[in-house]
C-alpha cells in the first residue's frame, strides 16, 4: 500500500536512464527497508538499480539465485496520486471505484476477479492505475526477504535481490551490472494469475518507417506536393484487418503493431512493434511490412521511405531449455505453497527474457497482478501471500537439491 502511492511512472519518450528520476524515490525507500531488516549490502546505484544479498545459511554449495521485480509503472495510465483501496472479503460482483463513477471493474469482463470471491482485493480509486505491475512483485520479494532474515532455521543459499527501473519501456536491464549481481539463476516476480509460471515469451523487434515527401505551397501544389503524412496513413491502412494485429490474435499468434505515428508533409515516421514466439518468424513479418511500404511508395513517384529494424528481446525459452531445473524448481515451490503450477507463455516480455540472454536464465512467477496498465488494475492479497510462500519454498528447494 505504501509502494503504490509513490509515483514511479517511466517515460517511453525520454532518452535518460532511468527515464524518470522519480523512480528512485521508491528505490531509496526499498534500500532503507532492506537495511532495516539487517541486509547490510543493500545499495542503489546511479542508474536506479537496487542490489542486495540475503546471505547463505547452509554449508552446502548452492547456486546463487536472484529474485527481480521492477519499480516503474506504465505510461498508459496516470500513476500520480494513487489511492489504493482494500475491498475486504470481496463479494464476487462488480467493483465500482469511488473517484470516478464511470470506472467499474466488471466481474463479467474480468472472470479471474470473479473467481476471487472471499479474497481481499486491492484496487486504485478510479483516476489512476494501481501499480500492482510490478509493485506487487516488489512487495512480495520484500516480504519474503524479511521472512527469511527472521527465520534462520530455513536453510538456503545466497539470494540476490534486484529491483530495476524502466521495465515498462523495454530498458529495464539495459545497465544491470551482471558481475556485481553475481547470480547463476533468476526469477522475475512479474506474472499474473495464481500459480502461473512462464518460461517463454515473445521474441520482439522494433521497426521504424521514415517517409520523405515533397513539400509545396498548397495553393500551387498541383503535381508537386507529395504528402508523407498520407503515405504513412496508407501504409498503416495496408496492414491486414483480420489478422497479424494484437486485436485479432491470441495464444501463439504473432503480430505487427503500429504504436506511434508523427510527422509533417515533408517527413513522417511510423513506429511498430513486431512480435512472435518463433524468432525466425520475425523476419517474415518484417518482409511483409517492407512489401506494404514499397507497394504504397510505388504510387508516389518522387517520395522515399526506409525501414529500420531494431532487435528488442528474444524468447527466453531458447535459453531455459538448457536449464530445466530452473523451471522445475519453481514448479515444485508453487506446489509446496499449495497451488497448482500453470505453465504459460507471455504475450510480451519481462526483464527475465533479456536477463536470460545476458547469462541469467530467468523464468517469470505469478504475483497476482491483473488488468495491467489500466484503471481496472487489481490484485488479491491472498494471491500475493502465496507468491511470498513460493519465494521462500523456492529458496529451500534449491538448497535441498544442491
Amino acid at each position: 500500500m505504501r509502494y503504490v502511492q509513490i509515483d514511479t511512472q517511466s517515460d517511453p519518450m525520454s532518452n535518460s536512464f532511468p527515464t524518470t528520476e522519480k523512480q528512485k524515490d521508491l528505490s531509496r525507500l526499498l534500500v532503507k527497508e532492506l537495511k532495516d531488516m539487517g541486509i547490510k549490502d543493500a545499495e542503489l546505484d546511479e542508474h536506479g538499480y537496487v542490489y542486495a544479498t540475503i546471505p547463505a545459511n547452509t554449508d552446502k554449495k548452492v547456486p546463487v539465485i536472484c529474485f527481480c521485480s521492477h519499480v516503474d509503472t506504465s505510461s498508459d495510465s496516470s500513476g500520480t496520486g494513487v489511492k489504493p483501496i482494500v475491498h475486504r472479503q470481496y463479494d464476487g460482483g462488480d467493483i465500482a471505484l469511488p473517484d470516478d463513477e464511470t470506472v467499474v471493474i466488471s466481474a463479467k469482463e474480468h472472470p479471474y476477479l470473479a473467481s476471487k470471491k472471499g479474497d481481499d482485493i486491492i484496487t486504485a480509486s478510479g483516476t489512476t492505475l494501481l501499480g500492482a505491475d510490478d509493485k506487487a512483485g516488489v512487495a512480495e520479494i520484500m516480504d519474503a526477504a524479511n521472512f527469511l532474515i527472521t527465520h534462520p532455521e530455513i536453510k538456503h543459499g545466497a539470494i540476490r535481490i534486484l529491483f530495476t527501473p524502466d521495465e515498462e519501456v523495454g530498458r529495464g536491464v539495459e545497465k544491470v551490472n551482471m558481475k556485481k549481481l553475481a547470480a547463476q539463476f533468476g526469477y522475475t516476480m512479474d506474472g499474473g494469475e495464481l500459480g502461473s509460471l512462464e518460461d517463454e515469451n515473445f521474441s520482439a523487434d522494433g521497426a521504424k518507417i521514415t517517409i520523405h515527401g515533397i513539400s509545396a505551397h498548397p495553393g500551387a501544389a498541383k503535381d508537386k506536393l507529395i504528402s508523407a503524412i498520407k503515405i504513412a496513413g496508407e501504409i498503416v491502412d495496408g496492414l491486414p484487418k483480420d489478422s497479424l494485429s494484437p486485436e485479432t490474435t491470441e495464444d501463439r499468434d504473432g503480430f505487427i503493431h503500429p504504436v506511434r505515428i508523427s510527422g509533417t508533409v515533408e517527413k513522417a515516421e511510423i513506429d511498430f512493434i513486431i512480435r512472435d514466439f518463433e524468432t525466425s518468424s520475425l523476419e517474415a513479418h518484417e518482409t511483409y511490412l517492407r512489401r506494404i511500404m514499397e507497394k504504397v511508395l510505388d504510387r508516389y513517384r518522387g517520395a522515399k521511405a526506409s525501414l529500420k529494424i531494431t532487435e528488442q528481446y528474444r524468447n527466453m525459452k531458447e535459453v531455459l531449455v538448457d536449464y530445466p531445473q530452473v523451471t522445475a524448481n519453481a514448479a515444485e515451490a508453487i506446489r509446496r505453497a499449495g497451488v497448482q503450477p500453470l505453465k504459460m507463455s507471455i504475450r510480451g516480455g519481462t526483464d527475465g527474457s533479456r536477463l536470460s540472454f545476458m547469462g541469467l536464465p530467468c523464468p517469470n512467477i505469478f504475483t497476482g497482478e491483473m488488468a495491467l496498465h489500466s484503471k481496472h488494475e487489481y490484485v488479491s492479497i491472498q494471491d500475493m501471500q502465496k507468491a511470498v510462500q513460493t519465494i521462500v519454498y523456492l529458496a529451500q528447494v534449491w538448497e535441498e537439491r544442491s
